[in-house]
C-alpha cells in the first residue's frame, strides 16, 4: 500500500500500512487497479473519439470509476471488484470497436493490454503491481508528482461531473477530456512542460464542469437565497443526510413529507437549506453537527437514521451501524446501500429510533450567498469599497479535517479587520461559521457561498468585481487562504491556477505528492505559499510590518 492523495497522509509522507481515512491495503490495491483499468480503457476510448466514435457507457463508467477512488467514498472490496470487472468488459468492447474501425489500428501496450482476473484475491495482486511506488522507480519523483496532481485533479473533476450528470447536465467535451488525460497518463516519457500544461487544462475543464453543476443545481432547485438555518434540534423523529447530493435530499424530502419525520442536513449538505425548491419542505428543519471528521461522535449522538451521499464516510461505529445507509457511489462493507432512491428502509429506521425528546435552543446561522445573491447587490458592494467601508475581501474556505493546525482558520477569521468581508465555502467554514461577525452597511461580513463546488460562485463574484473596478482578479483587494484535504480541493486549485490567480495561501500543510521542484514551479509562476501564522500572514496580506 502506498497512498498520499489526502492531507492527513501518515507522517506527511504516505500511508503504507493502513490509511488514516480508514482505507485498508485491500481497498487501496483495488483502487489503484481501478485507476489502472481506467487508463487502459481510455487508451481505446481516446483513439475512438479521434475517429469520431463515442460510447456513452464508457463515458459514464469513466466518471464513476474516478469518483469512486476519491478519499472517503468507497471502502467496499466487493463493490470495487464489480467496478473493475465492468471496466475490463468495457475495455474489451472498446478494443474490438477500435480494431474494427481504425484504418491502421495501433498495437497498444501497458494498461491497454491488462485483463482482469475474476477472483478478488487475483485482482488485489494485480493492483499491487500498479502502485505509485512501482512507477516512482521508473519515472522519477517529479514526473510522478505532476502525474498524481493530474490524477487527483481528474478524480475531483469527476466528482463534480457525476453530480451534474445525475441532474441531467452533461458535456461531451468533458468526457473527451477525461479520456484524453487518462490516455496521456500512460505515456512513457512525458516532459514536465507537457505535464504542467495538462494539469492546467484539467483546471480549465473543471471550470466548465463546475459551471454545468451550478446550472444543474440552480436550474433544478432555484438559486440559493440568504437563509437563516437552525443549528439545534427540534423534538421528533429524525433523519440526517450528509455528503453533497442534492437530488438524494430532494427525493428524501418528497418521500418523508407528512410522515412526522424531520430532516437535518450535515456537513456539506448545509447549503441545501438555501435552495427554494428544497427549503419549501417544512420538515427540512435545519443543520445538525459540523464537518465530516466529527461524524463518528455526532452520528453516535444523533437519535435517528443517517444517509451518506457521495463522499466523506468514515468507519461507522457499531452503535449506529444499523441505522446508517449509503447511496450513490458511497460504500462501506456491511452498511445497507440504497441504489434505487427508495428510502423506505431509512424512513423505517428513523421511525423505530428514539428521535429528539425536546427542542434545543433557537440558534441560527446564515447561508445562501451564492453568486446570484451576491451579484444582486453588487452595486452596494462596489459602493462600499469605493467609500472605504470595505477595504478587503478574504476567501477563507476549503476542506476541513482532523489534523492539528486547522484552528489557524478559526483564528484567522476572528483576526480579520472589521472593515473586511469574509467569503467562505466548503466544510472548512465550520471552523468559524457559528461566530458572530456583524455587517458593514447591511452587508454581512461573513458570506457563506456554499459547497466546495460553489468555488464557481466565488470565481464569478471575483470576476464581476474585477470588471466593476476595471482591473483583474489579482489586483483586487482579495486574498485567498485555502484549506485542503482531498482531491476536489486539488482540482479547484488547478482551476484557480488556470485562471492565473496568484498569491494563494494553502494549508494546513502542503501536499506530500508535491516535490520541491514542482513546488518551485508553482511558486515561480503563481506565488503559491504555505500558511504560516495568523499574525505573519495578515501582516503580509495587509502590508503591515511585523514587530518580530
Amino acid at each position: 500500500m502506498f497512498c498520499y492523495q489526502c492531507e492527513q497522509t501518515a507522517q506527511g509522507k504516505a500511508c503504507s500500512i493502513q490509511g488514516i481515512c480508514g482505507k485498508d491495503p485491500v481497498t487501496a490495491s483495488l483502487q489503484d487497479l481501478t485507476i489502472y483499468a481506467l487508463k487502459g480503457l481510455a487508451m481505446y476510448a481516446h483513439r475512438l473519439r479521434e475517429i469520431g466514435i463515442k460510447d456513452h457507457d464508457i463515458d459514464v463508467a469513466t466518471v464513476e470509476g474516478l469518483f469512486t477512488t476519491v478519499t472517503n467514498v468507497n471502502f467496499d472490496p466487493a463493490r470495487l471488484q464489480k467496478i473493475i470487472l465492468k471496466l475490463g468488459e468495457l475495455k474489451n468492447r472498446a478494443k474490438k470497436l477500435y480494431e474494427e474501425s481504425a484504418n491502421i489500428p495501433e498495437i497498444l501496450i501497458g494498461p491497454a493490454k491488462w485483463t482482469p482476473v475474476e477472483d478478488l484475491n487475483g485482482l488485489i495482486q494485480q493492483g499491487q503491481e500498479t502502485t505509485i511506488k512501482k512507477r516512482l522507480e521508473k519515472l522519477g519523483e517529479d514526473v510522478i508528482s505532476l502525474q498524481e496532481i493530474l490524477t487527483y485533479g481528474l478524480k475531483g473533476a469527476a466528482a463534480y461531473a457525476d453530480h451534474a450528470m445525475i441532474l441531467g447536465r452533461e458535456d461531451d467535451e468533458v468526457y473527451g477530456f477525461f479520456h484524453e488525460a487518462l490516455n496521456f497518463l500512460t505515456q512513457e516519457d512525458p516532459t514536465l512542460d507537457e505535464l504542467v500544461a495538462m494539469n492546467l487544462k484539467c483546471g480549465e475543464v473543471n471550470l466548465k464542469i463546475m459551471g454545468l453543476l451550478d446550472a444543474a443545481n440552480t436550474g433544478t432547485y432555484g438559486h440559493p437565497e440568504p437563509t437563516a438555518v437552525r443549528t439545534e434540534p427540534i423534538k421528533g423523529k429524525a433523519i440526517l443526510i450528509s455528503g453533497h447530493d442534492l437530488r438524494d435530499l430532494a427525493e428524501l424530502l418528497r418521500q418523508t413529507e407528512g410522515l412526522g419525520v424531520n430532516i437535518y442536513t450535515h456537513g456539506e449538505m448545509l447549503p441545501a437549506n438555501a435552495y427554494p425548491e428544497l427549503k419549501k419542505y417544512k420538515h427540512l428543519v435545519g443543520n445538525y453537527g459540523g464537518a465530516w471528521q466529527d461524524q463518528q461522535k455526532e452520528f453516535d449522538e444523533f437519535p435517528g437514521a443517517i444517509l451518506m451521499t457521495t463522499n466523506c464516510i468514515q468507519k461507522p461505529r457499531e452503535t449506529y451501524r444499523g441505522r446508517i445507509f449509503t447511496s450513490g457511489l458511497v460504500a462501506w462493507p456491511g452498511v445497507t446501500h440504497i441504489s434505487d432512491s427508495n428510502f423506505a428502509p431509512i424512513i423505517e429506521a428513523a421511525l423505530n429510533s428514539e428521535g429528539f425528546k425536546e427542542d434545543g435552543p433557537d440558534k441560527k446561522i446564515m447561508v445562501g450567498f451564492g453568486h446570484n445573491a451576491v451579484l444582486g447587490v453588487a452595486d452596494k458592494v462596489v459602493e462600499a469599497v469605493k467609500n472605504g467601508d470595505i477595504k478587503h475581501f478574504f476567501l477563507i474556505g476549503g476542506c476541513d479535517g482532523a489534523k492539528s493546525g486547522r484552528n489557524y482558520y478559526t483564528d484567522l477569521a476572528q483576526a480579520v479587520p472589521k472593515d473586511a468581508v469574509i467569503l467562505t465555502l466548503a466544510c472548512g467554514k465550520y471552523r468559524f461559521n457559528k461566530l458572530e461577525f456583524g455587517d458593514i452597511g447591511g452587508i454581512p461580513r461573513l458570506l457563506d457561498i456554499g459547497q466546495c463546488n460553489d468555488a464557481y460562485s466565488a470565481i464569478q463574484i471575483a470576476v464581476t468585481l474585477a470588471k466593476a473596478f476595471d482591473t483583474d482578479v489579482n489586483s483586487l483587494p482579495l486574498s485567498m487562504i485555502l484549506s485542503w484535504y482531498e482531491q476536489k480541493a486539488v482540482v479547484i486549485l488547478l482551476t484557480l491556477l488556470h485562471l492565473g490567480i496568484k498569491n494563494i495561501r494553502l494549508g494546513p500543510t502542503l501536499p506530500a505528492f508535491i516535490t520541491p521542484n514542482v513546488l518551485n514551479v508553482l511558486v515561480e509562476n503563481f506565488n503559491i505559499m504555505p500558511t504560516t501564522t495568523v499574525e505573519n500572514d495578515l501582516n503580509a496580506i495587509l502590508g503591515v510590518k511585523s514587530n518580530s
